[in-house]
């Protein structure tokens, strides 16, 4: 997936649409090589509100692309236009990954790609979404769902979740990883997560979890519990799983998988350690373990995850190009 479009006409909203150009258009020069080339592919001018953009090309060049990205529709109430319907459609037939960011969803099931299948988009535009286009199961309480070929998020943030997403399948977590910082957001957040946290994610250093994050972190070889967690944190169980849910939408046990699960990627990615051995740096106990949950959770097992990471950071002249996605 190297070649990524961004599909824009008038009316596309500023921070979907920055977004994506910030992470796929970041130079990585000295963290990954190559990277994505990237493009913005619409009409010869594009007004967003007060600004005027100036495309790279055209929406006819969509096709060419690996991966073609819509970023939010501003007027959901309107019909997308024709040709980017067409365009988008086209794309999709010819092979390309098509994603939409927030109310671009609206366009993905205009051209037909959503039917059929489980979608997101902006909670507050779910209903209208699933009322307009009754093929498609819309799901308003996830960041986003992978379909393969076809993915969808939900609104703003939840952009930068799929974006990020999108590198972790193409590049592996560790240079996901990389960028997440350079961004300065989370590494990663499932996409089965809620869309709505009770309160804003603070500042590193603002919430009542702040020191038991990295404290965790150093120690997911350890058969961590609930309880030691509270523990740490000196507040009960209950008022752990309070603060949990408001700062990172899920549970401390879920985040905790989550965290065990990246850190075996990481370690497939860029060692040659045995299953066994990050089973065990992992927390996972044994290789048997670490196998059922990780292939649950990846969708496929830690040893294919390995060779298909490190047949692309080890390019070799039989290389195949196998992409595995999973349904979030």
């Amino acid at each position: 997936m190297t070649t990524v479009a961004l599909a824009v006409t008038d009316g596309m909203l500023h921070f979907e649409l920055a977004l994506a150009c910030e992470v796929f258009g970041s130079d990585m020069t000295g963290v990954v090589d190559p990277w994505y080339r990237f493009s913005v592919c619409g009409p010869s001018a594009v007004r967003l509100g007060r600004v005027q953009l100036e495309p790279d090309h055209g929406l006819d060049r969509l096709p060419c692309a690996d991966t073609v990205i819509v970023p939010g529709w501003a007027d959901v109430d309107q019909d997308p236009p024709a040709e980017l319907i067409e365009a988008v459609r086209s794309a999709h037939e010819a092979g390309a990954r098509v994603v939409s960011l927030c109310t671009g969803a609206f366009v993905l099931a205009a051209a037909g790609l959503l039917d059929g299948k489980r979608a997101t988009t902006h909670w507050a535009h779910a209903q209208e979404l699933a009322e307009r286009h009754p093929e498609v199961t819309v799901d308003p309480d996830v960041l986003y769902v992978d379909n393969g070929s076809v993915l969808t998020s939900a609104g703003k943030a939840a952009a930068m979740d799929l974006c990020l997403h999108l590198v972790r399948l193409d590049h592996g977590s560790s240079i996901a990883n990389t960028l997440a910082r350079r961004l300065v957001v989370p590494p990663h957040r499932d996409g089965g997560q809620a869309q709505f946290v009770t309160t804003p994610v603070p500042a590193p250093d603002n919430h009542p979890l702040a020191d038991l994050f990295p404290w965790a972190m150093q120690r997911l070889d350890h058969p961590l519990t609930v309880e030691d967690l509270a523990r740490q944190a000196r507040m009960s169980a209950r008022n752990l799983g309070r603060h949990f849910r408001s700062v990172t939408g899920t549970t401390p046990l879920q985040w905790l998988h989550s965290q065990r699960i990246r850190h075996a990627q990481e370690l497939l990615e860029t060692t040659d350690d045995t299953i066994d051995t990050i089973a065990a740096a992992t927390g996972m106990g044994t290789a048997t373990t670490l196998r059922r949950h990780f292939n649950r959770t990846v969708g496929v097992s830690p040893d294919t995850y390995r060779r298909t990471f490190r047949s692309r950071t080890r390019p070799g002249p039989n290389d195949g190009g196998q992409h595995h996605r999973r349904e979030s």
